[in-house]
């Protein structure tokens, strides 16, 4: 679209970086980079809509709105020098003009510079700009040139006419992302506004006395929007340009603040020291027909000494696929009790709750501790009971979902809550059960999982918490032989698991969807244990298990598995976590390149639990793109848990790796992770010194970059 005439019919090209704010009285006193985006010259209510889905709704907002490339109108490039697909400026001198019939109808000017000629098309115009176009007029172009035929053509370029000494930029052009009725002049003319806002009222450098670098947060938000024309625009794409990194320090600092927060007002609260006589332990210990490792026996004496504490312990334990973190919590379960405390554990989904439910039974009920089990679908007279033994203290240990912190749910003395695949819950969740503690204090807390965290992310998402690892697999874990194969091999593939089954093993079958969809090209778990069943011998016996089978239907196919009455389980990704049978040693996933790495490893986790040799299959659909197969071969070439995350944050990043309730590490305005990593050492050392010599600056550190936002980094 050309721009539009001005009253002596020349095209303007406005210029949207020197704008001013047209402000009101009130404006004028109190006006900051905090006020309403409304203030800013041409902004009504609709406008303000559409900015605040995009979540700009506060002046300030807008600086951190950053483009994602930039147009070089800075130096003007002769006609003769252009070079095809690459925008340029050009300044020329109009020759002739017309408007041309035609399938589609257009107009054309030529324009020379002295050193070539060149065509300008439009195919949207108004008969009356043609008279725009008299030979002799000067004009500036700025759009992609094209050849053909010889000739060079730039169609639709953004151009001024009448202007006999046209001015260039300065600075590079930014070009911002935008959605439907947002235009790019739109874009650069609030964030110039933006931009004067912040240089009439700059705010201080709150890091200039722990940090020096070539720009201070001034510098850097301005050198973002509008860099000089010999900026490194690879080193701002790759996103460790100084002005960048300046910023995402900053960010770090305040949002590592913030946890320090958060850990420091949760150790305020009084804790029961939790302190009981060993006898539970040791008969549980004294039953078990293995040693435990020496990691396990690690990590248990790093909680028991939190546990003796009259401050809340906070700690996460991390452990790979079985490696044994459920009898680490069941020994810290068992010293709560001792002590006379109840324990709730908490789990993200129904089958790994049950699962958690089946070895606490097992170990627990030689003790004479009976588990209580408590899931939305625990209704009626049933419930009633349930609620009625926690709220007495007679039930001494609570296993569910996030049935648990309903508001219906009361603890008679509360002493620890065990969550396990936290990153599968909101941290308010958590929390909530840590409120649940009553007369008896806050209780202590233990996070586990099975998603090995990368320290980049466990610095700056579990930063309040103590962080154990259980970095050591039982005796007799052998690793699990991964293949890649094409999914033309299927064949042969349902012709394997026939032997492995005929031998008597047992197999997974890992689908991704449950029905049939014209829009995915996966198969369907239930099409695909139809097809199995008549593909296999008929002394092969196939189970299904899916997310939406009723919970008892569930049980029973899981506990039939067990039982060896089901030889093959097609099963959707719900076996994620928490399933345990020590005879499957061979598994399928279909499509494995929907999935992300630890998601992956988590499901490979599911075999090798036994003695015998066990294999993972990925049954992949081609073609791959590049990204795809390097994650399937970090699968294929690694059983380490913590690689794998590695791989998996660089791959995917932290929001994919963590689940969508980690949204805190998705909100970063300008830190990313991993490409910030590097920095993390030195936000450790900073924050400590801002948190030792100047709480001022933390709180305005805290006051800049989270207010409005959860500062718990994970919600």
């Amino acid at each position: 679209m050309a721009w539009p005439i001005n009253v002596s019919g020349a095209v303007i090209i406005p210029d949207y970086y020197d704008d001013v704010l047209t402000m009101t009285p009130a404006d004028e006193q109190g006006s900051s980079l905090n006020s309403s985006i409304t203030r800013l010259r041409g902004v009504g209510p609709k406008l303000a809509e559409k900015l605040a889905d995009l979540g700009i709704r506060a002046i300030e907002d807008l600086l951190f709105y950053f483009p994602i490339r930039y147009e070089d109108r800075t130096r003007v490039t002769p006609i003769a020098a252009l070079r095809d697909g690459v925008n340029a400026v050009v300044v020329a001198e109009v020759t002739l003009a017309s408007i041309v019939p035609g399938r589609r109808r257009a107009l054309v000017a030529k324009v020379a510079d002295g050193s070539g000629v060149m065509s300008l098309r439009l195919f949207h115009f108004r008969n009356a700009q043609l008279k725009q176009f008299s030979p002799g007029a000067p004009i500036m172009l700025y759009g992609q040139p094209r050849r053909g035929s010889g000739a060079v053509e730039m169609v639709h370029p953004e151009y001024r006419i009448g202007s006999e000494t046209p001015e260039l930029e300065s600075h590079l052009t930014p070009v911002y992302p935008t959605i439907e009725g947002l235009g790019q002049a739109l874009w650069r003319r609030l964030c110039g506004q933006a931009l004067t806002v912040l240089d009439k009222e700059p705010p201080p450098d709150l890091l200039s006395p722990y940090y020096s670098g070539s720009f201070g947060w001034v510098e850097a938000l301005r050198f973002l929007h509008h860099p000089p024309p010999d900026a490194r625009l690879e080193s701002i794409i790759e996103c460790d340009h100084p002005a960048q990194l300046r910023l995402a320090l900053e960010e770090l600092v305040a949002h590592q603040l913030s946890m320090r927060q958060l850990r420091e007002k949760e150790r305020e609260q009084p804790a029961p020291p939790l302190r009981g006589s060993g006898a539970l332990r040791r008969q549980l210990l004294a039953s078990l027909p293995f040693q435990p490792t020496a990691a396990q026996e690690r990590v248990s004496s790093e909680i028991l000494d939190d546990l003796s504490r009259p401050t809340p312990m906070l700690r996460l334990v991390q452990g790979d696929v079985g490696s044994g973190k459920t009898l680490v919590a069941a020994i810290a379960a068992l010293e709560a009790i001792d002590a006379g405390f109840q324990v709730a554990l908490m789990a993200p989904t129904e089958l790994l709750a049950e699962q958690h439910l089946q070895n606490f039974k097992t170990w627990f009920s030689p003790l004479g501790i009976e588990v209580g089990w408590l899931t939305g679908r625990v209704k009626g007279k049933q419930r009633q009971a349930i609620l009625a033994a926690v709220t007495a203290g007679d039930s001494k240990i609570l296993v569910g979902t996030h049935a648990l912190f309903q508001d219906d749910v009361s603890f008679a003395r509360l002493g620890l809550v065990i969550v396990d695949e936290q990153h599968r819950f909101g941290v308010h969740q958590r929390l909530s059960l840590t409120e649940k503690g009553g007369n008896s204090g806050h209780p202590h807390q233990l996070v586990l999982t099975a998603t090995p965290i990368p320290r980049t992310l466990s610095m700056v998402a579990y930063a309040d918490l103590d962080c154990s690892i259980i970095d050591e697999l039982p005796p007799g874990r052998t690793p699990v032989q991964t293949t890649l194969l094409d999914n033309s091999r299927r064949a042969a593939v349902i012709e394997r698991v026939g032997v492995a089954c005929g031998e008597g093993r047992q197999a997974y079958w890992v689908c991704t969807v449950i029905d049939e969809s014209d829009t995915l090209t996966v198969q369907a778990a239930e099409a695909t244990a139809g097809h199995l069943t008549g593909a296999l011998p008929d002394t092969v016996r196939v189970g299904l298990i899916h997310g939406r089978l009723p919970g008892s239907e569930k049980e029973s196919v899981m506990a039939a598995f067990k039982r060896g009455d089901i030889d093959l389980l097609v099963a959707t990704t719900v076996i994620e976590v928490g399933v345990d049978v020590a005879n499957a040693s061979l598994m399928i996933i279909e499509n494995p390149e929907r999935l992300g790495l630890a998601q992956l490893h988590q499901l490979r986790g599911r075999v090798g639990r036994g003695a015998d040799k066990s294999h993972c299959l990925l049954l992949y659909q081609t073609p791959l793109s590049q990204t795809a197969r390097a994650r399937l071969n970090v699968m294929r070439d690694s059983n380490d848990g913590f690689f794998i995350a590695e791989q998996d944050l660089r791959l995917r990043g932290p929001g994919e790796l963590l689940g969508t309730r980690q949204t805190g590490l998705a909100q970063f305005r300008v830190a990313k992770l991993p490409e910030h990593e590097a920095l993390l050492d030195q936000v450790q050392v900073i924050s400590d010194r801002i948190a030792a010599e100047s709480p001022e600056t933390a709180r305005a550190l805290l006051d800049r970059w989270m207010a409005g936002r959860d500062s718990y980094g994970r919600v």
